[in-house]
């Protein structure tokens, strides 16, 4: 099915059925969100150096194994990357997106390995975020797994946004130099491309559907069942709300505020073979993009987290530029916000665009959340007026590669910012973090805010 077939035929009453059987991030729980300490990290200032001086970067996601753990090619863990030129305004890398890949043998420094597709030719006009599976031990087809976004059409004339999820296979990463002595990491072997999803119209809705902002079904990520087993393929969407529903009390523009995070099972385990099941929340009625949707799974809990921007919340509601989440007993299961709101992690109010993207992965006790360095030193200027600014200084305030990784304590249904980590630190699971400061009187801990 194509994303210009809405389901034709397809009973509306089918999409208000399952919008009604899916757990809801609802607009009661987000009219509470405030700024709170527990939630905010410290401002970021530049790096002594970017990852790259050729390429802005901006969505990161790392190379994972099928249990979710951080992948070992050759002793260097692996990321990738949307990139663009740095030449280019910051506000237009979005229209030219290439992945590339890095890597790291202390997960503090990072080289670049190139474009991840460069002898072959990726779906869309440009690729969106994805994520990576590295299997070469597995009874799958490939060692290296490429899920992507492929936004437009290759080849259009005018920039579309029609979207779809992709996968690439065929190609891999080497190790350069001596296995004892590596001196680098490659991309290596061509890669061959497929499209894997498109939204169905009933459970996820297409873009002929739409009726506000751009609808979304996008950032794909690959996720195991630890209890089950089970093969999974998370990704963001939208559900459909047809016109004359009596969803957000009939209110048509609150209406257009339909977020999802949708789901795909693998019936075989195959990573190359997915069916579209029912989503596993929505946020009709309170915002339109919960981006990057990705699970960690704590003491037989199921933490959901996701992505979003204070101008995707429907209108009356005040939310940030944040990593938001939600926790269930088990996959599909009845979701509720973290900390009441939903709310885990956002930026100062002083600097509320810093950093964005925001990746959360299991570290000992705690969660390490990475993102990317956005926009800086705004002067309390929106998004919007950055295009206003000279082009010299449009790059001056675009950071445009990793920013410190967060380290936060997950007890329960609570969260809390603890610390932070240098610019783009990804520690492997056996590497010790360092020392926390000691607990204050008032019962936090100080020491960077």
């Amino acid at each position: 099915m194509t994303d210009s077939d809405p389901a034709a035929g397809a009973d509306p009453g089918d999409a208000e059925a399952i919008r009604r059987r899916t757990p809801a991030w609802t607009r009661e729980q987000a009219s509470r969100l405030a700024r709170v300490d527990d939630a905010v990290k410290p401002v970021v200032y530049p790096p002594n150096e970017p990852v790259s001086d050729e390429v802005y970067l901006w969505d990161t996601w790392l190379l994972r194994e099928r249990d979710g753990s951080l992948a070992d090619v050759g002793g260097y863990r692996v990321a990738l990357a949307l990139t663009a030129p740095r030449d280019l305004l910051p506000g237009k890398r979005h229209d030219v997106a290439t992945i590339r890949a890095f890597y790291s043998a202390d997960g503090e420094s990072w080289d670049c390995a190139g474009p991840v597709f460069e002898h072959s030719e990726p779906l869309g006009s440009r690729q969106w975020a994805g994520c990576a599976l590295w299997d070469p031990d597995g009874e799958g087809p490939a060692d290296l797994y490429c899920y992507y976004t492929a936004a437009g059409e290759a080849g259009e004339a005018d920039l579309s946004y029609t979207q779809h999820i992709a996968l690439a296979t065929g190609g891999t990463l080497t190790v350069e130099g001596d296995p004892d002595d590596p001196d680098g990491l490659a991309v290596e072997g061509t890669f061959a491309h497929e499209s894997l999803l498109r939204p169905d119209g009933v459970r996820y809705e297409t873009e002929a559907q739409s009726r506000g902002m751009i609808y979304t079904f996008r950032d794909p990520w690959f996720f195991t069942d630890p209890a089950t087993g089970e093969t999974h393929l998370l990704f963001e969407a939208n559900v459909p709300v047809p016109e004359g529903s009596d969803a957000c009390g009939g209110d048509p523009v609150h209406q257009e505020f339909n977020g999802a995070v949708g789901i795909a099972d693998s019936p075989t385990g195959d990573p190359t073979e997915w069916e579209l099941r029912d989503p596993l929340l929505h946020s009709t009625c309170v915002n339109q993009e919960l981006e990057r949707p990705h699970v960690v799974v704590r003491d037989g809990r199921y933490y959901l987290f996701v992505s979003s921007h204070e101008h995707t919340f429907a209108p009356g509601l005040a939310g940030f530029d944040a990593l938001y989440g939600f926790v269930a007993d088990s996959l599909h299961g009845d979701y509720r916000p973290l900390n009441d709101t939903g709310l885990v992690l956002t930026n100062p109010g002083n600097a509320p665009f810093q950093t964005y993207s925001w990746l959360a992965f299991p570290h000992a006790e705690e969660l390490l959340v990475t993102s990317f360095f956005n926009y800086f030193d705004l002067e309390g200027r929106s998004l919007d007026d950055v295009a206003e600014l000279p082009p010299a200084e449009q790059h001056r305030r675009f950071g445009g590669t990793l920013s410190p990784t967060i380290r936060i304590e997950l007890d329960g249904d609570r969260t809390r910012v603890l610390g932070k980590l240098k610019h783009g630190h990804i520690p492997l699971p056996h590497e010790a973090l360092p020392e926390l400061p000691t607990r204050s009187r008032g019962g936090r801990r100080g020491g960077y805010r």
